[in-house]
């Protein structure tokens, strides 16, 4: 992303939890070689918060000025952290004020939203860059070079699971992502990491979608049915939030407060409601079969309320089979309260109820050999260490072609759009129906 010495001018707009890890990176480690210059948020309070906890004056902008932003501050480049649905937005504009754009996945939450970044790409001949650190995890990239060097042979099949736990699934139930309008749903806000890595993995795209999926777990129906529901809209100031193991009680954290709880006043965002509540309107549980291009097929499987967190995906091929396992916990505990210190409640976050990870090969006629893989420090198997310095850092060869750009966005948000359209309709969906890339 970056060429010569020169320090690049950057923005960065939506200041919730996950700006922290483009704060940091970019007044930290990169701030040789890019100047943080702009904020811009619906909040000013999240906006200055950031500015305290990185002891900078960053200036910040309220979102309706962000074109003023650009052209004030001589903005260059501009970091996307907003809520899904405004994505297109923000990276249209910086496209045709002569930005280039690192934007959070998904990259956008519709087909429409999706074909105005793509033409406005083009139009501008600007740079977007998707934030996949997933392709940045050492064991993933392990995956990658182990398929391309042929060591199962042709694949012809993926059977994928991806289990989020009772801690990490139900946060998407209480925040802005339980509404699909805002997310596109898990389909799209989660599940385009897992569709980017098997069209990465397979060198290929998807062609037809069928999926089934539902609100089994969560929301009032469900909770009503399994006496989980609590007769309150937001855990802040209700009693039956108090012993509720789904709740999340933003004072018990001083980054949870300051960011969100100390924040309300501003825009009324409630970061903390009821996973029982009315008002859910995405699925926790959803099957997708796929056929790609390159012949083989995905079989793939998202659950939002397992009791463990983690992954299995097996790849099975005409001379042998891959399989991976992942488990970032081995078992969610029941606390109704946390004093974390971190913005993002996530399975991977373990501790003592961490698992393993195991990449095993299995090739015909022979007997299965684990392959080792070093994994680095930092979230994602230091996944995101590594994607940072990809999109900020002195450019290096890319051999596996880790870096993602608008079209790889696009090509993500197929499967899910497509699933998301199965799922109203009960028929497969064509991939060119929904979005030609």
């Amino acid at each position: 992303m970056t060429s010569g010495t020169a320090r690049r001018r950057c923005a960065l707009v939506g200041l919730g939890a996950r700006a922290q890890l483009f704060t940091e990176a970019l007044t930290g480690p990169y701030a040789d070689r890019v100047e943080l210059v702009g904020f811009c948020d619906v909040n000013a309070h999240r906006m200055a918060v950031h500015n305290d906890w990185l002891g900078t004056s960053v200036p910040a902008y309220p979102a309706e000025e962000f074109g003023l932003m650009l052209r004030r501050e001589r903005v260059d480049l501009v970091v996307v952290c907003s809520v899904d649905r405004t994505h297109d937005t923000y990276i249209v504009q910086a496209l045709e004020a002569g930005c280039d754009v690192v934007t959070e996945k998904p990259m956008t939450t519709d087909a429409d939203r999706a074909r105005r970044i793509l033409d406005a790409r083009r139009r501008t001949g600007r740079e977007v860059r998707v934030a996949f650190n997933y392709r940045y995890n050492p064991v993933h990239s392990a995956v990658r070079e182990c398929l391309a060097a042929g060591e199962i042979g042709e694949v012809g099949s993926v059977h994928f699971e991806w289990l989020l736990d009772l801690r990490h699934g139900a946060d998407y139930f209480r925040r802005w992502h339980r509404e699909k309008a805002n997310s596109g749903g898990l389909m799209v806000h989660k599940a385009t990491h897992h569709f980017d890595l098997v069209n990465w993995w397979l060198g290929s795209e998807p062609e037809t979608v069928y999926a089934r999926g539902g609100l089994f777990f969560y929301g009032d129906e469900a909770g009503r049915r399994r006496g989980l529901a609590r007769p309150y809209a937001r855990a802040h100031g209700s009693p039956a939030a108090d012993d509720d193991p789904f709740a999340v009680h933003l004072a018990d954290s001083p980054v949870l407060t300051s960011l969100y709880l100390d924040a309300e006043h501003e825009d009324g965002y409630h970061r903390d409601q009821n996973v029982f509540a009315p008002g859910v309107t995405i699925e926790d549980d959803m099957a997708v079969l796929v056929d790609y291009a390159c012949g083989a097929t995905l079989t793939y499987h998202l659950t939002a309320y397992a009791p463990w967190e983690g992954y299995r995906i097996a790849f099975n091929g005409s001379a042998g089979r891959l399989e991976l396992l992942v488990e970032e916990s081995t078992w969610t505990r029941p606390e109704a309260r946390s004093n974390g210190t971190s913005a993002v409640l996530h399975g991977a976050v373990a501790h003592d109820t961490a698992g393993r990870t195991e990449l095993l090969l299995r090739r015909s006629w022979e007997p299965p050999r684990e392959l080792k893989v070093a994994t680095g420090e930092g979230g994602h198997g230091g996944g995101d260490a590594r994607m940072l310095a990809d999109l900020f850092g002195d450019p290096v060869p890319d051999p596996l072609h880790r870096a993602a750009d608008a079209t790889d966005g696009a090509r993500s948000l197929v499967t899910g759009l497509a699933a998301n359209r199965s799922f109203r309709t009960g028929l497969p969906v064509r991939a060119r129906d929904v979005l030609v890339v």
